[in-house]
């Protein structure tokens, strides 16, 4: 369900989702192209996705109507499976790119994001490795969230600490790839360039010459008159 609405002539899209599988459901609200809150129906709990920064808000009895909705979804879906003689299903899948999210220092604490895009249908799953070892506290997984074209993307997010020599890898498997896609990310070290303080070590010698051999001829002159 789209809603599009203009509030002081600054263009605004609601974004309401409900779906369901044999397996899965989702019920989640969003704005303007960002979560604002989904139902985790594994942990029977609804959670806010604002960042922290965002103005606060509040979702009162939106789960307990989620659950609600995912009956009336499976109660639909089984009529539509029948209807529709469960027409074979357009699969796409997905790209993907990793990338930190702030500039990265050495020892600092930082965030690596998994952007899963372009997929149909949900879901994807996301595995995170740490030189080659797996990694699960602190992985988050949005909920997915459409595109323009129906495709679906969705971010996975690591808490990590940058140090020398660390590799890092997000690892998306999906009915529509013939194997996992991984990608990899490695923090770059940026060697202090030497090139200005060779040029200046030079052009002061030379300078340093330059005075010298002034002197030299300036003195020679001299004795010459």
């Amino acid at each position: 369900c789209w809603q599009v609405y203009a509030e002081h002539k600054v263009l605004h899209i609601d974004l309401v989702i409900t779906g369901c599988s044999d397996s899965d459901g989702l019920d989640m609200y969003g704005l303007d192209g960002e979560e604002m809150w989904y139902a985790d129906f594994n942990k029977q709990e609804g959670v806010v996705a604002l960042p922290p920064f965002a103005d606060p808000f509040t979702f009162p009895g939106f789960y307990e109507q989620a659950v609600g909705n995912q009956g009336v979804c499976k109660g639909n879906l089984a009529k539509c499976i029948k209807a529709y003689k469960n027409p074979e299903e357009k699969i796409d899948p997905p790209h993907s790119s990793i990338y930190p999210r702030d500039d990265v220092d050495l020892g600092v604490e930082n965030t690596l994001i998994c952007h899963v895009s372009g997929f149909f249908p949900a879901p994807v799953r996301v595995r995170w490795t740490r030189n080659n070892q797996n990694l699960t506290e602190g992985v988050r997984l949005s909920t997915p969230y459409p595109n323009a074209d129906f495709t679906l993307n969705q971010f996975s997010s690591l808490p990590f600490t940058p140090e020398e020599g660390d590799i890092y890898g997000c690892t998306v498997e999906h009915k529509g790839l013939a194997e996992p896609l991984t990608r990899i990310w490695e923090p770059e070290v940026i060697q202090p360039s030497v090139g200005p303080a060779v040029f200046c070590g030079v052009g002061l010698t030379l300078g340093l010459l330059g005075v010298a051999a002034g002197t030299f001829f300036l003195i020679k002159g001299n004795q010459c008159n």
